[in-house]
């Protein structure tokens, strides 16, 4: 895809990857971006900021997400580019209370379904169409004490994998996200193991999304290493959980 005269939507917007992506978006030639988050005051400056549209969401409120998609079809005639990008990280294991596991559920993995249940009938009756799915190196692998987000993660992996693999054949393309550690308000907690092989900035990390929409190919890989790690795993599950608990020594226990 070439994002030149498309109609883009990118949640999370206004901040962050997000933001990167939208305004990269508009620079190479959107005809529209969208731009939606729960944060009012942001959404407001980014979309002055850079020319896009701005529309409050709360991507856990389906009616809200359902708003986001009819407004955008009926005042730009269609959505080409789906980005679904909102997403929180959380620490924890199991004794995360079930209200937060639900919070985290709810926006970095319903929050995909909500929009992708709205926007694909059109996408689908035109033939064409791209979803962009934001998950994370830890949903190819795993990440250290943070279980709702490697959880919610992977889920949203195999979310863009089954749409894949249903749609594909019907001109929607897929691609999900999955980088390690970039700069933004989730990398600001100290040291961790998803930084090791560097911190990004938001602004990097577009670059490889652009090159991979214009492959069209599924796996948005930032951190190219993660490729490397993903085999290892594959190859040798129980070496790879015991490099992993190595890094939970290091980085310490919950």
């Amino acid at each position: 895809m070439q994002l030149q005269d498309k109609v883009a939507v990118v949640t999370g917007g206004a901040s962050g990857i997000g933001k990167a992506l939208a305004t990269r978006f508009v620079s190479e030639g959107a005809r529209q971006v969208v731009i939606a988050d729960l944060n009012e005051d942001g959404l407001t400056d980014v979309a002055n900021q850079i020319g896009a549209r701005a529309i409050r969401t709360d991507v856990a409120n389906e009616q809200d997400v359902i708003n986001l998609i009819r407004t955008t079809e009926q005042d730009y005639g269609q959505i080409d580019l789906l980005c679904n990008n909102a997403g929180i990280a959380m620490a924890g294991g199991p004794e995360v209370s079930n209200q937060d596991w639900q919070r985290i559920w709810e926006i970095n993995v319903m929050a995909h379904i909500y929009a992708t249940r709205a926007a694909l009938p059109a996408m689908l009756e035109r033939g064409e169409g791209y979803v962009v799915n934001t998950a994370s190196a830890a949903g190819l692998l795993s990440i250290i004490n943070q279980a709702p987000y490697a959880v919610t993660k992977h889920a949203a992996v195999a979310y863009a994998e089954w749409l894949s693999i249903t749609y594909g054949d019907r001109g929607i393309k897929v691609s999900v996200l999955c980088p390690q550690a970039v700069r933004t308000a989730m990398t600001t907690g100290g040291a961790s193991p998803a930084s090791l092989d560097g911190l990004l900035e938001p602004e990097q990390l577009c670059d490889t999304v652009i090159e991979v929409l214009r492959e069209e190919t599924f796996l948005i890989l930032p951190h190219a290493e993660v490729l490397t790690y993903a085999r290892r795993k594959t190859s040798d599950y129980d070496r790879w959980i015991r490099g992993m608990r190595r890094l939970q020594a290091q980085y310490g226990k919950l």
